[in-house]
Order: C-alpha cells, then sequence, then structure tokens
C-alpha cells in the first residue's frame, strides 16, 4: 500500500451518529451538512467544540469521537 500524506484526500466516509460513548475510529476530518456546533475529541485526546460551523464546512482535525453533549450541527461525514 502506498504511503498516505495528511494533504492526501480521504479515501473513505461515513456518516456520524453523535454520542458521547461510540467511537469513530481515527477520522481525518469531518464534513458538517448543517451548521451549527461541532464537539469532537482529537486523535490526541482532546475535547474541543468547533462554533459557529457552518453547512458546508470541512473541519480537518483528526477525531476519534462527535460527541452529543455540546454537537448542534447535522448531517455529519466522517472522513478517513
Amino acid at each position: 500500500m502506498a504511503n498516505v500524506f495528511p494533504s492526501d484526500p480521504a479515501q473513505d466516509a461515513a456518516v456520524v451518529t453523535a454520542s458521547d460513548t461510540t467511537h469513530i475510529g481515527n477520522a481525518r476530518g469531518l464534513f458538517v451538512g448543517g451548521a451549527g456546533n461541532v464537539a469532537l475529541v482529537t486523535a490526541a485526546g482532546s475535547t474541543v467544540v468547533f462554533t459557529g460551523v457552518p453547512a458546508g464546512a470541512i473541519l480537518p482535525v483528526r477525531c476519534t469521537q462527535v460527541r452529543a453533549t455540546s454537537t448542534t450541527a447535522t448531517n455529519i461525514v466522517a472522513l478517513y
């Protein structure tokens, strides 16, 4: 398999249901279809809330979880 670099486009995607307990693997980023806040756990383990994310935005952050608590954005898709 060829090397994958951080600047490479995603190879896969999956719809995310925000959950305070379910992990989504190690996503390369998130597509946000409906505007709002996105609370996530980074690959390094930090919990962060991105506020006011507009519809259609891509958050280029590696994350392992999209938390239900504090997430108001909708139609989130994980990019792998």
